[in-house]
């Protein structure tokens, strides 16, 4: 228990003794004036009513403060989690998102990659052709230099040879 909370407890049970040891004196009649009228009653007894009323009045009082405290604080609490529920939700949605795009990235990323690899292959290819053509064009040139140059030379030998490249595994 709080500190507050047992002196009160405390000072309620001095009163009740204090007012129990005094009890004929609490209960000795007296003239008491109300202010249009007297009145003859106990003053004692009159003053531990009022005491005792006051003391239920605040009692009322703090009870219905801690109920709406106690409620407000649950509202709030339930108001606290559905925002975190709220909030966790749209979290995984963006994550959610977030995974879809990047996955959708990487889709075209690999797309445009795939399209490279089909181009760089096509001009490999077309490279390759081009090389090949060259080579055959420079073979036959080069063949066609040989066979002037043997044709020259049996000219001016007068002797018809055998033709040595033809045979040659480059030319071919």
């Amino acid at each position: 228990m709080r500190t507050r909370t047992i002196v009160l407890i405390v000072a309620i049970v001095l009163m009740a003794g204090f007012a129990a040891l005094n009890m004929d004196e609490f209960t000795r009649p007296a003239l008491l004036s109300l202010g249009f009228t007297t009145v003859q009653a106990p003053l004692g007894l009159v003053m531990l009513v009022i005491l005792a009323a006051a003391l239920l009045l605040f009692l009322a009082t703090t009870l219905y403060i801690q109920s709406t405290h106690l409620i407000e604080t649950r509202q709030t609490a339930r108001e606290l989690h559905a925002q975190r529920e709220l909030a966790d939700k749209a979290e995984a949605s963006r994550f959610t998102e977030l995974r879809s795009y990047l996955e959708a990235k990487e889709v075209a990323a690999q797309h445009r990659e795939a399209a490279q690899v089909t181009a760089l292959t096509e001009r490999l290819a077309q490279s390759q052709q081009a090389l090949a053509a060259k080579i055959d064009q420079s073979g036959n040139t080069l063949a066609a230099y040989i066979g002037e140059l043997e044709d020259r030379l049996e000219r001016r030998d007068g002797v018809p040879r055998a033709p040595v490249l033809a045979e040659s595994p480059i030319l071919r």
